[in-house]
């Protein structure tokens, strides 16, 4: 950004850098540049390239302006002998970027008070090549990975313990979040877990990483946290449950889960009149595990009379009439899955259409796990605990971060063209049709909701 004065002397808006660039390229001053790049003797990034010398240069003239500053007089000024303090060289030192190493020469005092604020004493890198290594941590790729991939592509060579610490100074924002306080009502929460693999001395092994997805009165969905723990179980959950309570949860209406046996009990030690409700997608995914593949299309439709009824009643009624049809008798353990969980099955049957769609599944965070696995994958394992922790709440920032940006692009559609950007998976999308929803909780949970409203 530069400033022109004008004619009257009243200085013009500052020019944006696209302004200057293109003024500079209108001018013919960039033109011997542009043939230098065009014929191979001028590399753009790396060591000895165009931009890391715009940038060396444009450094050391604010360090220059710093010690100026400093001392009190600005360089080859006459009168520079009457004051106490004086330049005295300068010490060479190269930085890191996003473009590749910089030498700078960093200017010194006599008395050596100077301490200069442009490039920190003790800094190696400029500011931006730390994002881009996180960033490039949360997209899945490894330390190593990261060290070759700048190495190869900007010509910066930074150690393996050095990346590592720089992802490391993500852990108090990571801690901070994981112990945020939170909202008192919660209308619905969704409660699920993912496979990851760590490290645990001599032997690397599954645990499960729980997550809490919950909706808030707005709608919105919000991640209330991330723990790891060696399986998936009743008793943990119920801890989970317990720690979101000692941040602020007071209340849940209603709790979606995979349908894990003991869950309820879990849920009811924290939250006694909460409802909790096993997921259907879960449910039907179980109930046709042993189904063949070429009878799977068939037994699906004839399960939908059954969580589609208008009332418990008629579910049973069709889980009955499904058990003495032909494919239930060739399949009889799809019915009985269905009988095992019918008091889990069941609550979300006693709620209208539009709040039936909100509750009935734990879709919210399997999305959101998808996106998980596809960048956990790559990694193998995790060294603890903590690492798993960190590298899962880096992917859910650069997951919504990505999601942001696309639906930003494509605000200026028009109303009839087709939307293409995904909504938020989690933290930020508004639940659909959550007002008509809302009102319906209302009727249902009257001296629970209104207080809250």
């Amino acid at each position: 950004m530069i400033e022109e004065g004008g004619a009257d002397g009243v200085v013009d808006e500052p020019l944006s850098t696209a302004e200057v660039a293109q003024r500079l390229r209108a001018s013919g001053a960039l033109d011997e540049l542009f043939a230098q790049i065009d014929r191979g003797q001028l590399p753009l990034t790396g060591d000895g390239g165009l931009v890391p010398g715009l940038i060396k240069a444009a450094l050391e003239r604010g360090l220059q302006a710093e010690l100026s500053d400093h001392l009190g007089y600005d360089k080859g000024d006459p009168q520079a002998r009457l004051f106490p303090n004086s330049r005295n060289g300068s010490t060479p030192k190269t930085v890191s970027s996003q473009v590749g190493p910089v030498d700078l020469d960093i200017p010194r005092d006599r008395a050596g008070s100077f301490t200069p604020r442009l490039v920190p004493q003790g800094s190696r890198r400029l500011g931006g090549l730390d994002e881009i290594i996180v960033s490039l941590y949360a997209g899945g790729m490894t330390l190593r990975d990261i060290q070759h991939h700048l190495a190869a592509t900007v010509g910066t060579e930074l150690s393996h313990e050095t990346i590592s610490k720089i992802c490391d100074e993500v852990l108090d924002a990571v801690t901070e979040w994981q112990h945020r306080p939170l909202e008192a009502l919660y209308p619905v929460i969704y409660l699920d877990a993912l496979i990851v693999k760590v490290r645990d001395g001599g032997h690397v092994r599954n645990r499960a990483a729980h997550i809490a997805v919950g909706v808030d009165m707005n709608g919105v969905k919000r991640v209330l946290g991330i723990w790891i723990q060696a399986s998936e179980g009743a008793k943990f959950w119920a801890s989970v449950c317990a720690e979101l309570a000692n941040r602020g949860v007071r209340d849940v209406l209603i709790v979606c889960c995979d349908g894990l046996t003991g869950f309820p009990e879990a849920v009811a030690a924290t939250w006694p009149l909460a409802t909790v409700q096993t997921c259907v997608v879960h449910l039907i995914r179980q109930a046709m595990r042993f189904v063949g593949y070429g009878d799977r299309r068939a037994v699906a439709a004839a399960l939908k009379p059954i969580y589609q009824a208008p009332d418990e009643d008629a579910a049973r009624v069709e889980l009955d009439a499904f058990a003495d049809s032909e494919l239930g008798r060739r399949y009889p353990t799809t019915a009985a899955a269905f009988q095992r969980s019918w008091d889990r099955f069941t609550p979300f049957l006693a709620f209208p259409p539009a709040l039936r769609k909100v509750i009935y599944t734990t879709n919210a965070i399997e999305s959101l796990n998808y996106q998980l696995r596809k960048i956990i994958k790559n990694r193998g394992h995790f060294p603890n605990d903590l690492a798993a922790v960190k590298l899962l709440w880096l992917a859910i920032c650069n997951i919504e971060d990505k999601r942001a940006a696309d639906r930003a692009k494509e605000a200026g559609r028009g109303r009839r063209e087709k939307r293409q950007a995904e909504g938020r998976l989690v933290e930020g999308q508004v639940t659909t049709n959550w007002k008509q929803a809302l009102a319906q909780l209302s009727l249902v949970y009257p001296d629970r909701i209104e207080p809250h409203l």
